[in-house]
């Protein structure tokens, strides 16, 4: 039976859609047939695609009806706040979108059947993405319906952004934040009217959904801007990704403890158990992102199978109102009826049995209310220690510009915290 706060999110996810075109635009979460959502600029992981103007981004899915639809393609351009700009299409874009996509193929000798779709830009529709700022990819079927869409950002490097990481200066908390410190200096350009002209937007891990935006700058220093948050740029340490390795279908991976076979793989994951209350402990991870390999593959993308994988979770206090779900990039930190954790009275664990294409995948256990509040790290806790990968935005329109360019980005990871 759907959960009561899955069907919570779903609707009030149509609403937010459904809002006038003037109003923030939020990702299209797709149908259960499609899986494996790859997304990525110049990595081999999959992760959110920051590309320099000029570069590639590649989409790649997965449809399980395996009966080669025509899938179609439109990219929009946003501003800083994802709300549409005010601009024409071929202000953006050198030549035509809303074609279909021509690249895909049927899997070969996997039990589930599959059809995969991959997706390149620039190509020989879409020359070019003429500006930087905020898109979104939408993914669409034979009657322009939106199957999914996924956000992605497209950068001019015209401003340097220096990145540190420092606890948090709350004695308070000061064992589970990190703040993220930052430096723009910009050699080139002059940048009038800062605080109302440039926002700043970082990201932890990749999740666009926890980003914290709008910073302006504290204060100048002759062309640098200088941004040296606390509290507002404060994330939780969080604590380091659990990880499944599935890409030998018939033995036992890193992190799975069996292997048994009925219409498809099932690979049985060892029991989780919390790690709030437990010393900290180094465990390297990919940040809560995946990516797909096989042993006896020699085209991954195709050839992979689609494993049934089980999660156990023994959790012994009392939820109240909320729920426990599985949560990573391999659907993009998205919470919905696939990800939930039942508990299973016989096993006295929460259970979880989800398809994932064989790879190399992050997850870690949420919890969230019937509010929609995620707490991402209620079970796995929050340490000043843990390793994560920090991204910051600078965008800037200019007085009687028409819309938020990306003038810069700048990364920091967390093994270099300073006090």
């Amino acid at each position: 039976m759907l959960n009561k706060v899955v069907n919570f999110l779903l609707y009030s996810s149509l609403l937010l859609v459904a809002c006038n075109l003037y109003s923030q635009v939020y990702e299209v979460h797709p149908p259960n047939h499609i899986q494996t959502i790859q997304f990525k600029g110049n990595t081999k992981l999959s992760q959110l695609p920051i590309i320099s103007l000029g570069s590639n981004v590649t989409l790649s899915f997965d449809d399980l009806h395996a009966d080669e639809k025509n899938y179609y393609y439109r990219i929009n351009h946003y501003n800083f706040d994802w709300t549409p700009s005010n601009i024409s299409k071929n202000e953006y874009l050198d030549g035509f979108d809303e074609s279909r996509i021509k690249n895909y193929a049927n899997s070969i000798n996997t039990l589930q059947s599959y059809s995969h779709y991959e997706l390149r830009i620039p190509n020989n529709d879409v020359k070019s993405l003429k500006i930087s700022g905020n898109y979104i990819l939408e993914i669409l079927d034979s009657d322009y319906n939106i199957i999914f869409s996924r956000k992605f950002m497209v950068v001019e490097r015209l401003v340097g952004v220096d990145v540190q990481i420092k606890r948090s200066r709350d004695l308070s908390v000061i064992d589970e934040l990190q703040s993220v410190q930052f430096t723009v200096t910009s050699p080139d350009i002059i940048i009038t009217n800062p605080r109302e002209t440039v926002k700043a937007s970082v990201i932890q891990n990749s999740n666009i959904h926890s980003a914290i935006n709008d910073l302006k700058p504290q204060h100048t220093l002759g062309n640098d801007l200088i941004y040296r948050y606390d509290k507002e740029a404060s994330f939780p340490g969080g604590n380091e990704y659990l990880y499944f390795d599935s890409k030998d279908i018939r033995a036992s991976g890193n992190g799975i403890q069996r292997v048994e076979m009925s219409d498809l793989y099932e690979h049985f994951l060892y029991v989780d158990r919390p790690r709030k209350n437990r010393p900290y402990r180094y465990n390297p991870d990919i940040n809560g992102n995946f990516l797909i390999h096989s042993l006896d593959a020699h085209r991954p993308s195709i050839e992979s199978e689609y494993v049934r994988t089980h999660f156990a979770l023994q959790f012994h206090e009392d939820l109240e109102d909320r729920e426990i779900h599985i949560y990573g990039n391999f659907n993009n930190f998205t919470i919905d009826d696939s990800t939930y954790m039942a508990w299973n009275p016989d096993s006295g664990l929460y259970e979880n049995a989800r398809l994932f294409k064989q790879g190399f995948y992050n997850y870690k256990y949420v919890t969230i209310d019937k509010y929609g509040y995620i707490d991402e790290n209620a079970i796995s806790g929050n340490f000043w220690q843990t390793e994560n990968d920090y991204t910051v935005l600078i965008y800037y329109r200019e007085i009687g510009e028409r819309y938020d360019r990306i003038i810069g980005v700048g990364q920091g990871n967390s093994t270099n915290i300073t006090n």
